[in-house]
């Protein structure tokens, strides 16, 4: 099995922890504020993956410090938008949104690399599109601020996505995932004590939820993708989180028995489609085709 296979698989399981991060997170609001879980959610990550990987940090360079701030000022921007997004649109708008981001990722690519993308990038992205439009629209897609917000949200991620991509090539990933959470939870959090109350989770539920958000969706998800991202490309990866809203949807049904539809599972079967379609690169189609011809 090869490292890119490798590594999208790993994408995969994180994508599955960031469709948790959903369950956490409704459980998280009811006592705690944006900010503040936003905060709480890194810097448990960021203390969590310093004390395990203590010696690499010792050896972190000047180069790596700014390539963590740069990461973490948009992993916090992100956040940022997207909460506040969320709090001024339907979740169905939110979701749809949020996962243009495999839209923006092949895009942003094409456009540094001036071309257009291949066909099987470009078909795999209806699928995908219909696909998260099936399983998140649930009402009529009207813009509003919010839906702004979280536009805005997608688009920083997909930035993040191919700056990440570029620095793990560059600096080591392990380095570069933990003090970028460091960056971005201290950064909601002077954001919380600025606008909020800031507070310690107060019951068992929060409490699960904050160091679910921590340690799954933010120390394993985020140091994993630096790890994941220096053997795959940025297109894949911007691909493989299209999974999320699926991963999302699944959890919902299981942890807030929410209703799961015959157009919840046709979305997610088109969003399956389409990542596999995306997936299968010329060459992959060559070998296929000489195979096909040697029978």
């Amino acid at each position: 099995m090869s490292q890119q296979i490798l590594a999208n698989l790993l994408l995969i399981v994180i994508n599955a922890f960031w469709g948790l991060s959903y369950v956490f997170m409704k459980i998280g609001l009811g006592s705690l504020q944006a900010f503040n879980i936003v905060g709480l959610r890194f810097l448990l990550a960021f203390f969590i993956a310093g004390i395990l990987f203590f010696k690499r940090l010792m050896l972190v360079t000047k180069k790596v410090i700014i390539s963590s701030l740069m990461l973490g000022i948009l992993l916090f921007g992100v956040f940022t938008f997207i909460t506040f997004g969320v709090s001024m649109t339907s979740a169905s708008n939110a979701g749809f949104l949020v996962s243009l981001t495999v839209i923006f990722v092949p895009l942003i690519n094409c456009i540094l690399v001036r071309r257009f993308p291949s066909w099987q990038i470009i078909i795999g992205l209806i699928f995908i599109l219909s696909g998260i439009g099936l399983l998140t629209l649930k009402n009529s897609l009207a813009v509003n601020y919010g839906d702004f917000l979280c536009i805005i949200g997608a688009l920083l991620y997909a930035v993040f996505i191919m700056l990440t991509g570029k620095f793990t090539k560059e600096d080591d990933p392990l380095t570069l995932g933990i003090l970028q959470l460091g960056v971005a939870g201290i950064l909601a959090m002077i954001c919380s004590f600025l606008f909020e109350t800031p507070s310690l989770p107060s019951s068992l539920d929060s409490w699960i939820a904050i160091l679910g958000l921590g340690i799954l969706c933010s120390a394993v998800g985020f140091i994993g993708q630096t790890f994941a991202q220096k053997f795959t490309t940025p297109t894949h990866t911007g691909l493989i989180f299209a999974l999320e809203p699926i991963f999302a949807a699944v959890f919902a049904v299981l942890f807030l028995r929410e209703i799961f539809t015959l157009r919840d599972i046709v979305g997610c079967s088109l969003i399956i489609l389409g990542i596999v379609i995306a997936q299968v690169n010329t060459e992959t189609l060559s070998k296929l085709k000489c195979k096909y011809k040697n029978l």
